[in-house]
């Protein structure tokens, strides 16, 4: 188990909560733990939750990890997740580490590859396990419910180019399952009213409603009575329990002198707090006590248009002696809010939220990009994110300020946070609000500008607080207010992958996320990270490699024409031009050529390539010309068809080669010890190796200038292809795979017959209109 460093700050955030996650999801009860628990507490019941299994891949980019989504119901008290690891396939297959990563709330962000992320992206450390194909259980208590994310991969693959079939299957198939044990009878804990509460053996579970505007929630513990302890032996924790960061606060109060009381500014808004109180006087001591909760509640000042209208960007707002009128827009908060007079604690943007795509928003206020900020309350933005489809893109910010109404002495402070806004910019410039440790932003006259980038942000309602702050003396920012432009919007990957990339859209049960997929040696989250990438210089000889290396194929298109295999040699030349373009088109960034669409060059470039080889077989099979013709158009059918099943499979190629083979030995083998058959040299490659003695050394010369090389340079052929590709070196061995292969070609091509004159061609290629010419064999029976 560990922690995955990413960015920054990861190494200290880890340190700060591997210690009591560590000690909480470490603990591995037996399975039968929670049954005993629900058995003993009538109040909870389990339920289990599953999904079909997957098959591991090896890392490569955030498309090799296999994701699952989980929905945890409300008042979960107990999560345990059960992994289970199973091995299929070759028997050889060795035992390899598994990495498994947990979220709330979103997929999780992880970087096996230590590769770097964008500029100004904020990326919290991943909590993952890693485990072998064995069995294993992680308990979480009081998990916050929502989506919960489980991600899998296997080792960092290597740079090996594999060719399906020529290597042991190994499948690693990975599957976890939820437990949860949840409360069925919740108390609800009603703001200012003290609620009475007797702690024996078991829990007490309750729940306060927080609503929107919420500044402050206090808990406190009043009347706290035990039998055998002094003081209040009693345990409250507060909220839910999150990953990779646990924000959950926990209230015990030892002294009886001091009040027990808990502050929590900036509650989630708008939603149910789990509060659970547990007695620490021993199994058999009781206590007493109540719990009283407050709500401090602000009150919002809504800018809408018709305020904008009525007053300039730079007038002053004074909203505390009623400047302007109260906004219509407010609505009452609930019997636990009085906010009749009192001054305003807030500027609340409205937002409008423009789909645009799949995991693609934009967020822009209902009349403008500028959002008004001033020094005397923070002014609100809320982006809603909490549709359960938005936490699979990247969330980007970027804020402007003019430098002429930026004074040297003023700042504006910016905070970016989920559940609920950071409104303590007085006392505080940290950006944490109850639950929620925030992304803090900043413009000055020395940077008018800030961007911030947050990769698969939780599903919630995220908000970004502003607001002036003075670094000297606070009155120069009483009559002050900055005009700031803001560019919101989510985003399925930034800046589309740039040019060595490609964004791709993944999907798992529903959930679509989205994924970059880098090439020419760039990495990272964004294709971004150059430290192994390509120059242009190796991309255009990278490209000129695979590309003028088809011309060996000129060779045996040459030979064929000369021969008179005329199919052969339109084979040949498809062959050519389609790898041609094929890998003129493969390539990323600027050394890139397309004359068709991707998938149709690949695909042709297959198909010609292993036609190549089935009609060369044939043509060295030297069979008749109707049977010849009918297994050239059968082949290349079945082939056609086979790529369409699985276009990287070996035996695609592998097959028709062996079958053409066999085809060439068996029509072969009737010539064996039938001397009457062998006439001349013209049939060299279908002779016999007992041919009779005046043909031997024609023999011995066609093995050794023909079939012999052709052979070898094949064998290096598939040799190269099969074992020595990687990522790295690939133009360079694919460039020989391609000279290597036309070459074995034209070695491999039969002799023209003895009686056919060399460009014969054109002859029998009739330019006039025939109606009928009638062939007639006549057969001479010899006695």
């Amino acid at each position: 188990m560990g922690w995955a460093g990413i960015g920054t700050r990861g190494a200290a955030v880890a340190v700060a909560v591997a210690g009591p996650l560590l000690l909480l999801l470490l603990a591995r009860p037996s399975p039968a733990a929670t049954g005993d628990i629900s058995k003993s507490d009538s109040r909870l019941v389990s339920e289990q939750f599953s999904q079909s299994p997957q098959k591991l891949s090896f890392y490569s980019w955030y498309g090799s990890a296999r994701l699952f989504r989980f929905r945890v119901p409300p008042d979960t008290v107990l999560l345990r997740w059960l992994l289970q690891v199973s091995q299929g396939g070759d028997s050889t297959c060795a035992k390899v580490e598994i990495t498994v990563y947990f979220r709330y709330g979103a997929p999780p962000v992880i970087n096996p590859l230590g590769t770097s992320f964008p500029a100004n992206t904020s990326v919290q450390p991943s909590f993952f396990i890693k485990m072998l194909q064995s069995n294993a259980s992680i308990n979480i208590s009081h998990p916050a419910p929502g989506d919960w994310f489980v991600a899998a991969h296997l080792p960092p693959s290597s740079q090996k180019i594999e060719v399906k079939g020529f290597i042991p299957t190994c499948a690693y198939i990975f599957q976890p399952d939820m437990l949860v044990v949840r409360v069925v009878e919740v108390s609800i804990l009603e703001p200012n009213t003290p609620f009475p509460q007797t702690l024996l053996s078991h829990p007490s579970y309750l729940k306060i409603f927080v609503p929107e505007f919420t500044q402050e929630l206090r808990l406190e513990l009043q009347g706290c009575v035990s039998n055998r302890s002094r003081g209040c032996p009693v345990r409250l924790t507060v909220g839910s329990l999150t990953l990779p960061s646990n924000f959950q606060k926990v209230l015990t109060c030892t002294d009886p002198t001091q009040p027990c009381r808990l502050l929590l500014p900036s509650p989630p808004w708008d939603r149910w707090l789990q509060v659970t109180a547990k007695s620490l006087a021993g199994p058999h001591a009781l206590v007493a006590f109540s719990t009283v909760a407050s709500l401090t509640v602000c009150r919002p000042w809504i800018i809408n248009f018709q305020h904008l209208l009525q007053n300039s960007p730079n007038q002053s707002r004074n909203t505390s002696n009623g400047l302007l009128p109260a906004s219509p827009g407010y609505q009452d908060l609930g019997r636990s809010s009085t906010v009749g007079g009192g001054p305003f604690c807030l500027l609340s943007y409205q937002v409008m939220r423009e789909d645009m795509d799949v995991v693609s928003v934009h967020f822009r206020p209902l009349d403008r990009v500028s959002v008004l900020v001033q020094s005397d309350m923070p002014s609100v933005m809320r982006l809603h994110l909490n549709t359960g489809m938005d936490s699979g893109g990247s969330l980007t910010i970027s804020l402007w300020a003019n430098k002429s109404v930026i004074s040297n002495n003023t700042l504006v402070k910016v905070c970016v946070n989920a559940a609920s806004p950071f409104l303590s910019f007085n006392t505080s410039l940290n950006c944490t609000t109850a639950f929620f440790q925030g992304y803090p932003l900043s413009l000055s006259t020395l940077s008018r500008k800030a961007n911030l980038i947050i990769p698969y942000p939780e599903t919630d309602n995220w908000y970004l607080s502003l607001q002036l702050v003075c670094l000297q003396s606070p009155e120069e920012c009483e009559k002050s207010s900055v005009l700031v432009e803001t560019t919101l919007s989510l985003v399925p990957c930034l800046n589309d992958c740039g040019p060595y990339g490609q964004c791709l859209l993944l999907r798992r049960h529903g959930y679509l996320y989205a994924g970059c997929s880098c090439k020419a040696g760039w990495r990272g989250w964004s294709c971004t990270d150059n430290s192994t990438a390509q120059t242009v210089a190796q991309q255009r000889m990278a490209v000129l490699l695979l590309t003028l290396s088809n011309l060996m194929f000129l060779a045996p298109i040459a030979l064929s024409v000369y021969r008179c295999l005329l199919v052969e040699a339109s084979v040949y030349a498809y062959t050519m031009f389609f790898s041609t373009f094929y890998h003129a088109c493969d390539q990323p960034g600027e050394a890139v050529l397309c004359i068709l669409n991707y998938d149709t060059l690949q695909y042709c470039d297959f198909l010609g390539s292993g036609v190549s080889i089935w009609v060369t077989i044939l043509c060295m099979a030297r069979l008749k010309a109707a049977l010849k013709y009918v297994l050239l158009l059968l082949g290349t059918l079945v082939f056609a068809m086979s790529l369409q099943l699985d276009r990287r499979g070996a035996w695609n190629m592998m097959g028709p080669c062996l079958f053409a083979f066999v085809i060439m030995v068996s029509m072969w083998t009737p010539c064996f010890g039938e001397e009457s058959l062998v006439t001349d040299s013209g049939n060299v490659p279908g002779v016999p190796l007992w041919a009779p003695a005046p043909l031997l050394p024609y023999l011995l010369a066609a093995w050794v200038f023909y079939l012999l090389p052709g052979i070898s340079m094949a064998t290096v052929a598939i040799s190269i292809y099969a074992s020595m590709m990687t990522s790295d070196n690939y133009y360079y061995t694919h460039s020989i795979w391609h000279m290597l292969l036309a070459g074995s070609t034209a070695f491999l091509l039969p002799p023209r017959d003895k009686h056919t004159e060399p460009w014969a061609c054109s002859q029998k290629l009739t330019c006039h209109y025939q109606i009928c010419k009638n062939h007639q064999e006549e057969l001479y029976t010899v006695t």
